[in-house]
């Protein structure tokens, strides 16, 4: 079994070995992996911290040791803390670091790491991934205005689930990637009214499936990503948009973590 990292501030996660091929998610710098798959210049890999599994370029990522990939599964998580970031790699060459990027194994006295035999700093406070639910709603509005971009997980470019995803993750709750998956976390809500700031809400097709997902805030708004991050509006039906006069969206379920 082959492990790697990304060293990189965000690679493309693609669901075939293509640079024509769909884009399903990202890797942000800092994540590791298991390589499951090589095939000319893409390896097939599997994200530990969610699962996910596609391709990425074989030139975009570095490899790691067992040893290593254990002790960053057995770490507690640390990750920047500013919407866009940068480091200096050993040769003095700036890496840009997207919000929530992982920052393996730092010393929180130093704020130095290493992966394999490169040094870094990080030069900001990091976030510590508690579980808690009271900054949920303080972490979904720094996404505000971010554009949609499917496969997205920064602040340049997210779609649904992995705002929600990024947003939860930040606050100590590991979730599924895709909104689908998202929904079967959590205890069900039976009225919107019941539910509180922070309380995910799922919406559905016309076959019932689910293909959006939502952060609850007060005041029958929600926050989530369509076209960008936006505050919308939100009855009994679904969303209501404002500038379209509208409802876009049709509720299929509240969750709460």
């Amino acid at each position: 079994m082959e492990y790697g990292i990304c060293e990189l501030g965000v690679i493309s996660m693609r669901i075939e070995p293509s640079d024509k091929s769909e884009l399903v998610s990202q890797v942000l710098f800092g994540e590791y992996f298991k390589v499951s798959k090589k095939k000319k210049n893409w390896v097939k890999i599997k994200l530990s911290a969610d699962k996910y599994e596609g391709w990425i370029d074989s030139k975009q990522y570095s490899e790691i040791d067992k040893e290593y990939y254990d002790n960053l599964k057995n770490s507690e998580a640390r990750y920047s803390s500013n919407l866009i970031d940068f480091i200096r790699d050993p040769e003095d060459n700036i890496i840009i670091l997207p919000f929530g990027s992982h920052l393996p194994l730092i010393d929180t006295d130093t704020n130095i790491f290493k992966i394999n035999d490169n040094q870094y700093k990080y030069e900001e406070p990091t976030i510590l991934s508690e579980k808690s639910k009271k900054n949920i709603v303080k972490t979904a509005m720094l996404y505000l205005k971010a554009p949609y971009l499917w496969g997205g997980k920064t602040p340049l470019g997210i779609d649904c689930s992995g705002f929600v995803q990024m947003v939860y993750k930040l606050n100590g709750y590991d979730l599924p990637r895709d909104a689908s998956m998202q929904a079967m976390k959590g205890k069900v809500l039976g009225f919107i009214q019941e539910a509180k700031p922070g309380d995910l809400v799922f919406f559905d097709n016309d076959e019932g499936e689910v293909i959006h997902v939502g952060i609850m805030l007060e005041d029958g708004l929600v926050i989530h990503a369509h076209g960008q991050v936006r505050i919308d509006q939100i009855d009994n039906y679904g969303i209501y948009n404002s500038d379209t006069k509208k409802h876009t969206h049709k509720i299929r379920v509240l969750k709460r973590l």
